[in-house]
This record gives C-alpha cells, structure tokens and sequence, in this order.
C-alpha cells in the first residue's frame, strides 16, 4: 500500500492557488507603467475581485488555510515578494482534513512559522516528533490510527497548549505514562474522547502534573461509565476549569470534595433497565368463532424480552416469572449482523429453550463478554399492559460495555398461546382428535366450562357436572416485532436513554385472509362479468342491454373498490405497538452519596 506523505498534499494545494497565473503574478493581463493599456490587461481591483467573486471561476478552495486568500492576494498586490521560502514561512495554520495523509515526513519543516496543525480523520499510525515543527501550539490528530505515543513524546513541541487525540486506539499504560508534565509542561487543553482508556486512577494520576491544564475531554472512555465519573476527576484535578465541555462550578467541586482523598473509585458500572406500559396490540379473542367447540380453550400472554451486557445481575422487582437465558458472545462479537439474527432467527418450540450459545474469543483475546437474553413477567392482554420490569446489571468489563452501547441491544415482544383440553375421565369424554382446532374466546385468558346444551337430555339423571380438569399443551410462542434500541449517548456523556418504542401496527391473521378473500372475490366478480359480456356480443344483444350491462359493471367494480379502499384505510389507522423503556447509568452526585452506596460493599 503506498504512503500518502503530509508534503505532497501541501504541495498540491498550494499548487491549486495558482499564485503565478493569471489573475495572480506577473503576466500580460497586469496594467503596468512599461505596459500601454489594451484590451487583455486589468487593473488590480479588478483581478483582486476575481479572486473573491463567489461566481468567479478562478476563485479556490482556500479552507484549508486562513493564509491561503491573503497569500493570493499578495500575489496580485506584490508578486515580487512571493518566492519560495517567503511561501513556506507565510503559513502558521495548516489544516489538512480527510486528505488520506499516512506519513508526516521532515519537509513539514520547511513551514518554520508554523502554529496550527490540524490532520484529523487521516491514517497517520505514527507522529515522528522530530518531524513536528518547534513553533507548534495547537496539534490536532483526531480519528487517525495511533495505537502509541511513543515517537510523538521523543522530542514534542516544547510550545504546544492544545494536544487532540480523540478517536485513537490509545488507552494502555505505556500511553498514560507519555501524559506527563514532563513531556508537555505547557499544555492548557487535551483532548482524549472516545479512546479506550480504562484505568481512571492511574490516567488522573499522570494528568496531575500537568500544571497547566485548564480543559479536559475524557467522555467516550470506558472508565466515564463507571458511576465515579466525573465526580472522582473534577476532585483530583483542582486546576481544571472545564470536563468534556461544561464548565464546572464551585457548588460541583464542593459536592465532590473527598472522593480523591479517600480513594472513593470504581471499576465497574451499574445500567439499569426498566420496562413500562405497553400499548397498541389487538384483543385476540376479538377473531374467536362463537360456534366453535367448547374446547380446547385457548389463553394468550406476552412477554417483552432483550439482550443486555452483564457479569452479574441484581432483581429488583422479584419477578420470579423472568428468565435469563444466558449467551456467551466475545467482546469483539457485537456486529449489526449478530444483532439482527439474534433478532430475527429466534424461534421457538414447545420446549424451553434452555441450550446456551458459546462463541469463544480469538486466540489474541483472553476475555469473554456475557450476553443474557432476559424477560419481563408474562402478562395476559389488555388494552395497556404494565410490566413494571426493572432490573439492574453490574458490569466489569467496562470497554466491553462502552461497545455494546456503541451497538444497542434489540427490544422484542413475544406472544404465548396456550391449548388447554379436558384431562381424560369416564364422565368428560376427551374431543375428537380429528376434530378441527378454533379458538374459543374465554374472557382474556379464564378457563372456560363445558356447555351444558349437548347434554342436556340426560342432566335429568345425572348430577351437576363439576368444571373439568384441564390439560395444558407445550406454549406456542412466535414473535409479534422487535425494533432496535440504540444506546450511543450513553457513551457520549448521557445518563439515561428514556424512550416510547415504535413496533409499528400489528396485522393479525383474519384482517389478513379477509383482505386476501376481498381481492379474490372482486377479481371473479370482474372474471364473470368479462364473459357476460362476450356472450352478449357473441348472441348480437341491442345496445341499450349492453348499455346498461357495463353501467352496473362499472358501479359493481366501483362498490369493490370502495370496500378496498375503506379496508385498507381501516388497516392504517390501527395503533401501533409501543413500549416504554428507560436504561440508566448510576452515577455519583456527590462524595456523601458515594459514601452511602459503597459503605454496605465495604462492610460486607
């Protein structure tokens, strides 16, 4: 793969400026005082017009540096001026963004006046420190491909303020140990978002020898989703004046007086999800045929079930009903794919799904992030159902959360049908196996006695027959919607995602197979009508029969279209299925509170 070198691409853009052609530079279009006037030459206003007039077709993309327009303007006002090293020391911002830069060679020197270096979004790997300009203040290297610092702290810019290395691969502790005073004595602002840092203790550590500092960017680390951020840093860095770009207050720094001094830190994370009210689903005893058999009868349940990250899982609600069938997946396992099939390919038996799914890590990594699939209650339908689903997850591996946030989870709802048919006696005779199998509505999801109308000839002797011992079939279950729950802002600073999940309209299966015999239905009726009126044709009927004929055809087809039409917009205005969910992330607001949460771990 060949090297895309920083000095190449600043030679092409000053290339672009075209500083000796026209309407910059000497040339035959200048008026001068040795030239005569004529039609080919322009005064300076003019050409210094064509480099700014937003519809001239010699003005450049000059955002790559705020020198660029003023060097071109130099180069219509005195050209005289514009040679080679006067170009070089002319720029003191270069900002070279989403230009495939892999390399930063040494004639990036030959810019001696150089202040401003911005090159993030490139695929720079490796910053040679000897190649970096002494008089730099501001170096920018976002989303590039450093997984060290090692070359970057050789021989640093003794002048930089502004240090951006947000979006690397850095987080080990060679990297924190090249985050010293020692090797940045003037820094005042550093920028380390979204990396994959995870010790908090020893990262704060090195970042307070940093006299200097006044702004820090930590968010989008693993270690800010343990509930110890922010409070521990804004306590450990009594310098900082402003954490992931709010400012802090003296009435924060005082909450969190002590968190530092006693060591008040964790290395865990604590999310907590809760699963509300649930809307939007049609009464399924509603397409109950009211001649159908007494039995079986047939209850129906829901259930909401969903994919979380955890080591340990703590109840609150004492939900015995709620399962968790855990599936073992490795940290580097959280593809769109992996989600979508487990969303998708679910599908289940009359047996309980009990077998668990073992994915191992790749021979370079030793850890295994825990998926557990979990439930909520089973509830019978209601117009709204509340499954007041709370429950909260105690997480370890913190870089292994920050990416499943990064991914979200699936949120699925589930329904269960169950069969209930009388046990075998000699007064209840069992139904006829052969016997075709309805459902029979029995008030949401209530057994149902035997009619007493079969029987009714020989209740005279008999005596008052006692509701019957039902036997339950194997659960039907089958998946109603599932939608995807994206948990990014978690990871970017918010504590909780508090939404209404969309599922979008249930369709059940008779508005189905009624639309289907609608359809049906008008196709023969325009079939039949086609042939009558080839017939006519064929037997020379009189006009007016015809007439008349294609009339009632016409109004036929217009009263199916109407019925469609009213179907289809009966179909639209069913409420769609919604759930409310909240995930949160437990987080410290103050040192007192922080003493109350960890004194019961302490004294266990």
């Amino acid at each position: 793969m060949s090297s895309n070198k920083l000095s190449a691409v600043l030679e092409k853009q000053i290339h672009q400026l075209c500083l000796n052609d026209f309407p910059c530079g000497y040339g035959t279009w200048r008026k001068t005082k040795d030239r005569p006037e004529g039609a080919e030459t322009e005064d300076t206003d003019a050409l210094l017009d064509l480099l700014s007039c937003p519809h001239s077709p010699w003005r450049q993309d000059e955002s790559w540096s705020p020198q660029a327009p003023a060097l071109r303007q130099l180069a219509v006002l005195t050209p005289k001026r514009l040679h080679t090293d006067f170009i070089y020391n002319y720029f003191t911002t270069l900002r070279i963004v989403d230009m495939g830069v892999s390399v930063i060679d040494n004639k990036l020197l030959k810019f001696s006046q150089l202040e401003e270096l911005v090159l993030s979004d490139n695929k720079i790997s490796e910053i040679p420190a000897e190649n970096l300009p002494s008089t730099l203040k501001i170096l920018e290297l976002r989303a590039n491909r450093l997984s060290a610092l090692n070359s970057l702290t050789n021989c640093p810019p003794p002048r930089l303020e502004y240090l951006s290395l947000g979006s690397n691969r850095l987080g080990s502790h060679d990297d924190i140990l090249h985050l010293t005073g020692r090797h940045w004595p003037q820094l005042v602002c550093l920028d380390l978002s979204n990396c994959e840092f995870k010790d908090q203790l020893t990262l704060l550590g090195a970042l307070s020898t940093l006299t200097c500092l006044r702004t820090l960017v930590l968010e989008g680390n693993p270690f800010t989703l343990a509930p110890s951020y922010p409070g521990f840093t804004v306590d450990s860095l009594p310098q900082l004046s402003c954490l992931d770009t709010s400012w802090i207050s003296a009435e924060e720094r005082q909450s969190f007086r002590g968190l530092a001094k006693n060591n008040l830190i964790v290395d865990r994370a604590s999310a907590t999800v809760s699963v509300g009210r649930m809307r939007g689903i049609p009464d399924p005893l509603m397409r109950v045929d009211e001649n159908a058999p007494d039995f079986p009868v047939v209850n129906y349940s829901y259930v909401i079930t969903y994919e979380f990250l955890s080591h340990q899982t703590v109840n609150l609600n004492l939900d015995r009903e709620s399962k968790s069938e855990a599936a073992h997946v490795t940290e580097d396992c959280f593809s769109d794919a992996d989600l979508q099939s487990n969303r998708n390919c679910e599908k289940y038996s009359s047996k309980p799904d009990t077998q668990d799914l073992m994915v191992y890590a790749e021979e370079t990594c030793h850890d295994i992030a825990h998926v557990s699939r979990h439930s909520t209650s089973k509830l019978t339908w209601s117009e709204c159902m509340d499954f007041s689903h709370t429950q909260t997850y105690i997480v370890n591996d913190l870089g292994c959360l920050k990416r499943f946030f990064n991914k979200g989870f699936y949120l699925t709802i589930e329904e269960e049908k169950v069969l209930s048919w009388p046990a075998a006696s000699e007064d209840v005779p069992l139904a006829k196996p052969s016997r075709p199998v309805k459902e029979k509505k029995s008030g949401k999801g209530k057994e149902s006695p035997i009619k007493s109308g079969s029987t009714k000839d020989k209740s005279v002797d008999k005596k008052k027959k006692l509701v019957p011992e039902l036997v339950h079939d194997a659960p039907i279950r089958r998946i109603l919607s599932s939608v995807h729950i994206p948990l990014q802002s978690l990871v970017t600073g918010a504590q909780k995602v508090d939404v209404l999940c969309d599922l979008g309209a249930l369709h059940t299966e008779s508005e189905v197979e009624a639309t289907q015999t609608l359809e049906k239905d008008l196709g023969k009726k325009i079939r039949e009508d086609k042939k009558k009126d080839k017939e006519l044709k064929q037997r020379g009927g009189n006009g007016t029969k015809q007439k008349n004929l294609a009339a009632s055809k016409g109004k036929g087809g217009q009263e199916c279209k109407t019925d469609v039409h009213t179907d289809n917009s009966m179909s639209v205005r069913l409420e769609p299925m919604t759930v409310a969910l909240n995930v949160a992330l437990e987080k410290w607001q103050s040192a007192s509170e922080a003493h109350q949460l960890l004194l019961p771990h302490q004294t266990s």
